[in-house]
């Protein structure tokens, strides 16, 4: 009788009507991955049967397998948002001190500081310079810097970019001599509170190709310093064998007597027959400054910005591989487990190998299409109508023998 082959039909049926119902409820789920039911026919193992006299007991489950498909990106604009454009897995450390690994990146932030999942899970990444280079591979839970602010940074290089007038008067054949201060500007440097330390450079024609350079501090009178000359070349570029360049020596204005030295970069200066003009004045210095805003970069680097301006890297965001993601098993939440099938996690960095890159500021969607799901939906419905309606006719088969007289 073909009762038991049309109770296996109805309750492969049923099954694949769960997942189905499973991912149209998930349609809205970030980083969620659509699964499909699987069937396999069923036969009686027995020594007895020939070739295609052996009829079959069914069908069964063979498994629900994932569609690891790229989800569409949505755009929200929130800086902790990260998705995944391409291969790979986020790593998350749960509550529990399991480790699971997601494709949902609509992270925050906790009291601490920790970046966290929804449920509480920290996001693991890697740890990096001030740069955003990778110091090694070793995952370990990313934390921003929202405590103490960054500490001021004492002033040691500084590099001015100036053009200078070839047809200028030489300084000491002006009537009346041109003053120190007519070609000048000046740059703020930091001593190691991160007070501020004005410094000016002016400039004199000393001779053709030749200039002096005045320095002043804090203020002070740049006549009253030693000046130092630059010799310039036939076609305008600075003669650096002949043209020593010293440190100059700053103070803090807390305490003048507190004196350090810092570097001064002049090889990018110019002398042609155009107006004196500042291109660019640099130095590496900073006073202390408050975190302002956060920025993940495409490649996982974690951009911490400052209210003096700077930026500094706060980790990187890990992604892992499995060579048969088909094999992962999924715990809930938007998480997935390792299995022996999966085989163990391969991290590497976004945009590296076959890693997918990020995109901050949007998630990636659920890949459920639900125009597919509802055409499975009165698929499957239209299967377990005819299962039950082979049950019905061998009910009518069976009643018309028992009724034989």
């Amino acid at each position: 009788m073909s009762f038991q082959q049309a109770l296996s039909g109805l309750n492969a049926a049923s099954r694949s009507l769960d997942v189905i119902g499973h991912n149209i409820a998930n349609a809205g789920t970030t980083g969620m991955k659509s699964s499909r039911a699987e069937f396999a026919e069923i036969y009686a193992s027995s020594a007895g049967a020939i070739g295609g006299t052996n009829v079959g007991l069914g069908v069964g489950v063979a498994d629900v397998s994932q569609q690891f498909s790229q989800g569409s990106l949505s755009i929200t604009g929130n800086d902790l948002d990260v998705a995944i454009n391409g291969g790979g897995f986020f790593q998350v450390k749960a509550p529990d001190g399991s480790t699971a690994y997601t494709r949902a990146g609509n992270f925050e932030q906790d009291k601490q500081g920790n970046i966290i999942t929804n449920s509480g899970a920290q996001v693991m990444g890697y740890a990096t310079d001030a740069n955003g280079v990778r110091q090694s591979y070793d995952a370990i839970p990313l934390k921003l810097p929202t405590g103490a602010p960054i500490p001021a940074k004492q002033t040691t290089k500084m590099a001015a970019e100036i053009t200078l007038d070839a047809s200028a008067v030489v300084a000491s054949t002006a009537t009346p001599p041109t003053p120190i201060r007519t070609y000048g500007t000046s740059l703020t440097a930091y001593d190691a509170q991160g007070l501020e330390v004005p410094v000016g450079l002016y400039f004199q024609k000393a001779a053709n190709n030749s200039w002096n350079v005045y320095t002043s501090v804090n203020g002070s009178d740049p006549a009253a310093s030693t000046p130092f000359q630059l010799n310039f070349n036939a076609d305008g570029s600075l003669n650096t064998t002949t043209s020593t360049v010293p440190a100059i020596t700053l103070s803090s204005p807390n305490d003048p007597t507190r004196t350090f030295t810092a570097s001064l970069d002049l090889g990018n200066m110019t002398q042609v027959n155009a107006r004196f003009a500042v291109s660019d004045l640099t130095q590496d210095g900073y006073t202390a400054g408050q975190l302002t805003g956060i920025k993940i970069e495409d490649t996982g680097v974690i951009t911490a910005t400052y209210s003096n301006g700077q930026t500094q890297a706060a980790g990187q965001v890990a992604l892992v591989s499995f060579r048969n993601a088909q094999g992962l098993a999924p715990s809930g939440s938007g998480y997935w487990v390792e299995t022996a099938s999966s085989g163990q996690p391969v991290r590497g960095a976004p945009g590296e190998g076959t890693f997918g890159q990020l995109r901050s500021g949007a998630l990636e969607e659920s890949n459920v299409d639900l125009t597919a799901e509802l055409v499975n939906m009165m698929s499957t419905q239209r299967a377990y109508q005819a299962n039950a309606q082979t049950i019905k006719t061998q009910d009518q088969v069976m009643s018309t023998l028992i009724n034989l007289r």
